[in-house]
């Protein structure tokens, strides 16, 4: 590690997966008995929005019976011992990072799908902490319209501060993957944006991933494990 300077860690659903929360593909995943068309797209809060609100009011109550990893927990020891530069990148909506001792509203961690404890005006683009439900017709505290919605990133739209990941992509010594599955893009794309430009790429997971070829090294188990164990080779 000692020309490892700029880390890139990139976390996806397999890390929350091991406290309990449901992936969203596969059996049993948050998927299952909704098509991604009725609950995860513009389109979908337009045609049906008790629908949306009552599927993420569900996710965000199904956050008061989960705690965060021993991944989640490497990953803030990480961001806590590392003198570098470091980005971690959550594809995940839930809190689990910020309860392990991550830095909340920023530091060196960002939620690139959005939040499920944000709530997001479609008038003025205000956001607002929210912990219980929110009905269709929320009003918003900022401007006063009825029109905040769940702040997750729908299937169509920009995912957040793309910007800031690139630059923090380009000029990585080392790019990491936990619990991802190399299937949504941008963040499937990430390894090969970060490889071209000369970053090692290591990929921790639990099976190999749709991406697992783009990688120069891929570590099979789980990521409470291999979290851990990685993170204590990068702080020793």
């Amino acid at each position: 590690m000692q020309d490892i300077r700029n880390i890139v860690v990139l976390t996806g659903a397999g890390i929350s997966a091991e406290s309990g929360i449901a992936t969203f593909r596969g059996p049993g995943g948050l998927w299952e008995g909704h098509r991604v068309e009725d609950v995860c797209t513009p389109e979908a809060l337009a045609a049906d929005p008790e629908l949306v609100h009552r599927f993420y009011d569900l996710r965000r109550a199904a956050l008061a019976g989960v705690e965060p990893n021993a991944a989640h927990r490497a990953l803030a020891r990480l961001d806590a011992g590392w003198d570098g530069e470091l980005l971690i990148v959550t594809q995940n909506v839930d809190d689990l990072h910020e309860r392990a001792g991550a830095p909340i509203g920023g530091g060196r961690m960002l939620h690139m799908h959005g939040e499920l404890l944000s709530a997001l005006c479609a008038v003025c683009g205000a956001r607002e902490a929210t912990t219980g439900a929110l009905p269709e017709g929320s009003v918003c505290g900022a401007c006063g319209a009825a029109a905040l919605r769940p702040d997750i990133v729908f299937f169509g739209e920009m995912p957040y501060q793309m910007e800031r990941i690139e630059a923090a992509l380009a000029k990585a010594d080392l790019f990491v993957s936990v619990g991802t599955s190399g299937a949504v893009y941008p963040a499937a794309g990430f390894v090969q944006t970060a490889a071209y430009h000369g970053a090692r790429t290591l990929e921790l997971n639990l099976e190999p991933s749709m991406g697992s070829v783009f990688f120069g090294e891929t570590r099979i188990g789980a990521a409470g494990v291999l979290v851990p164990d990685w993170v204590e080779e990068v702080l020793s």
